[in-house]
């Protein structure tokens, strides 16, 4: 695998952001925030919930989708969606992949989600219920594709008395 991306797409719960940017600087993802954010960068709740990992974080910024697109010309983006219609585990993440997901009240818009269709993903839930909380639907997706990878680059085993 050559790299994982993460992409926000105006995301709005400054918790979700922090958990989110802790996950990438632990499995060396990037995060990619498309502005408007519904929060400030330098958010007390977000560092918090990043905890002493910011350092360690490839986070990048852009001030919209416009933006994120043509300075990401070649990305390969799988879109989250409870619209999607294939299952998140059912595809087969090569190269540099970016997951793409939407705002927490209102997920990815319909319009993108039409242009992209092929590439719209979801996770199976119970039907009639909304979503799932955007940081663990990040996680679930995250570790997919770390998976299937053998979860490169990353440390498997632990070491007890440390």
């Amino acid at each position: 695998m050559s790299h994982l991306h993460i992409v926000l797409l105006e995301p709005e719960i400054p918790q979700n952001t922090g958990n989110i940017a802790r996950s990438c600087a632990a499995t060396g993802a990037s995060l990619h925030l498309i502005k408007p954010l519904g929060f400030s960068i330098d958010d007390k709740h977000m560092k918090r919930a990043g905890l002493d990992y910011w350092d360690s974080l490839d986070l990048h910024v852009y001030e919209n989708l416009s933006e994120f697109y043509l300075l990401n010309p070649n990305a390969k983006i799988y879109y989250f969606s409870k619209k999607g219609k294939h299952v998140y585990s059912d595809v087969s993440y090569d190269g540099d992949v970016y997951l793409m997901f939407g705002r927490e009240s209102i997920g990815l818009p319909e319009d993108l989600l039409k242009e992209h269709e092929d590439h719209c993903l979801r996770m199976p839930m119970k039907e009639g219920l909304r979503s799932l909380n955007l940081s663990n639907t990040v996680a679930i997706a995250l570790y997919e594709v770390l998976r299937q990878h053998g979860f490169e680059g990353l440390e498997k085993e632990g070491h007890l008395g440390e």
